[in-house]
């Protein structure tokens, strides 16, 4: 039997990858390819939908759709004392999840088993021994890795509009939030990865780049073709999964979440979420995040892990790393002021909402 982990990275695709094994799972599995559930959301879904094979799962719910995040929080929180999120709730403990792998194997038979989660590109850095834990789950198998990065200019954005949806006060990239990125893996690549290196090291390993697996088609695409183990051709498609801010909208949310109570901030970042296409005043490509001091530093600290990825695929990992220092033509000041002039405060569905953005208009206007 193979077992395929996709371990990360966030923000390239995991969403729509989840999305698409857990709508096909049925039809996975007849074929003796396994997106295993951990908990009994997602076994009892299984089972509904055996019975009515016409009956679409339930991809709004996150044990279903992404059930080994939900094993990778749920390993994180047993080894620091905390608690997994409140999107993945009423797990139970790890030996009963991972009990729950291996019952699933032994009774359905599967060829190939597929875990997928970028949640556990958080395991390398400060718990390796997770690393371990995940492989000794299925000892006697055949392991199989598969990664994908972005370049970190690129990345940094998406990461940090991705905190900023989920309400986190932070600062803005330009000012101190892209450098404290340097010592985590959402910049040291390196850390994130020789953990899983040296634990699988007799394992074949598809390190991806994201411009590659974008010009593949995407996440779905790339994986499958990627790791050829007979899918079958009539598999359900899925879409993007996973709405980002424009780049333009990135400030204004900011602002928000440090200015407005929680509810509220929500609500502005789901309005700039759902409005976005029709209130960017610009080419997300187009805005500069950072500056051309920061992109410089940004290049310097990255160097040594790009010497790395390089090395461990025998040819420049990043090809295109000679952007990376170049600033965007429009200063992200300017798009989000363009933004703000596009945004009526009587579009907004909360009367505070409508006053705050007045606020802002007049302060704009001064």
């Amino acid at each position: 039997m193979k077992v395929i982990i996709f371990f990360g990275h966030h923000k390239v695709g995991s969403t729509a990858l989840q999305a698409f094994f857990a709508r096909n799972h049925l039809d996975l599995l007849r074929r003796g390819i396994l997106y295993p559930s951990v908990e009994v959301e997602g076994l009892a879904q299984a089972l509904a939908g055996a019975l009515d094979p016409d009956r679409p799962p339930a991809l709004e719910q996150m044990n279903v759709r992404e059930p080994h995040n939900a094993l990778a929080f749920r390993m994180l929180a047993q080894a620091t004392g905390g608690k997994p999120p409140a999107w993945h709730g009423n797990l139970p403990g790890v030996p009963q999840m991972i009990r729950a792998l291996r019952l699933q194997v032994e009774y359905l038979r599967p060829h190939t088993v597929i875990l997928c989660s970028e949640v556990m590109s958080n395991f390398g850095s400060n718990h390796p021994n997770l690393i371990d834990t995940l492989k000794s789950i299925f000892p006697e198998a055949e392991h199989e890795l598969y990664c994908v990065l972005r370049r970190p200019d690129e990345y940094l954005v998406s990461w940090h509009a991705q905190r900023l949806r989920f309400g986190e006060k932070v600062s803005a990239l330009s000012d101190k939030a892209a450098r404290n990125y340097f010592p985590s893996i959402h910049f040291d690549y390196k850390r994130l990865l020789s953990p899983w290196v040296e634990r699988f090291a007799d394992s074949k390993i598809h390190l991806r780049n994201y411009a590659d697996v974008l010009a593949a088609g995407g996440s779905t695409e790339d994986f499958l073709s990627q790791c050829d183990i007979g899918f079958p051709g009539d598999l359900i498609p899925t879409g993007r999964a996973n709405t980002s801010l424009p780049r333009a909208a990135m400030e204004l949310a900011r602002r928000g979440n440090h200015e407005l109570p929680p509810k509220q901030a929500r609500a502005l970042c789901q309005y700039l979420l759902e409005h976005g296409a029709r209130l960017n005043p610009v080419k997300n490509a187009d805005v500069e995040m950072f500056g051309a001091d920061l992109r410089a530093d940004i290049a310097r600290h990255f160097a040594p892990v790009q010497d790395y990825l390089s090395t461990l695929t025998g040819q420049p990992f990043f090809a295109d790393m000679d952007e990376l220092t170049e600033p965007r033509p429009i200063a992200e000041a300017l798009a989000n002021a363009q933004l703000l002039e596009r945004l009526a405060p009587s579009d907004l569905p909360d009367p505070a909402l409508r006053d705050y953005v007045a606020g802002l208009h007049r302060e704009l206007a001064a």
